[in-house]
């Protein structure tokens, strides 16, 4: 398996992998979320390849205060292989080696597997609560 940083010729395989896993959402245009990631410094989409197949991805970002993650998602395929696991792990060094002292990320409340998921790995719910408001309507 290696882990590696998306490029433009990664767009329709990575989009397909978050559609066949269910991460997109009517809401959320997964084209412009892919385009907006590569297109500034503070983000990136990285990818777990195994050999050409494309196994899993994850999208790191930097505020500049706290890291955030989003898009992990393992081809049905292969979770349980500790591919999620590993692009876990390279979010936290991305995130590190830009002195990030801190990584988040949001699940959705019924969302019982992914949680399960992060608690394996030792992250915590927090409390607080997320308040938010859509600016492209």
């Amino acid at each position: 398996m290696s882990l590696v940083e998306a490029g433009e010729t990664d767009r329709s395989s990575v989009i397909e992998l978050w559609r066949t896993a269910g991460m997109t959402r009517p809401w959320n245009d997964p084209e412009a979320d892919f385009d907006l990631a590569l297109d500034v410094p503070t983000s990136t989409i990285l990818l777990a390849r195994d050999g050409e197949e494309l196994a899993g991805t994850v999208m790191v970002g930097f505020d500049g205060h706290r890291g955030w993650v989003y898009y992990l998602g393992v081809d049905p395929s292969r979770q349980g292989e500790g591919i999620g696991r590993e692009l876990m792990q390279a979010s936290e060094g991305w995130l590190k080696s830009r002195g990030c002292p801190k990584i988040q990320l949001m699940v959705r409340g019924d969302n019982d597997a992914a949680g399960g998921f992060y608690a394996a790995l030792d992250y915590e719910v927090q409390d607080v609560v997320t308040i938010g408001r859509r600016l492209d309507a």
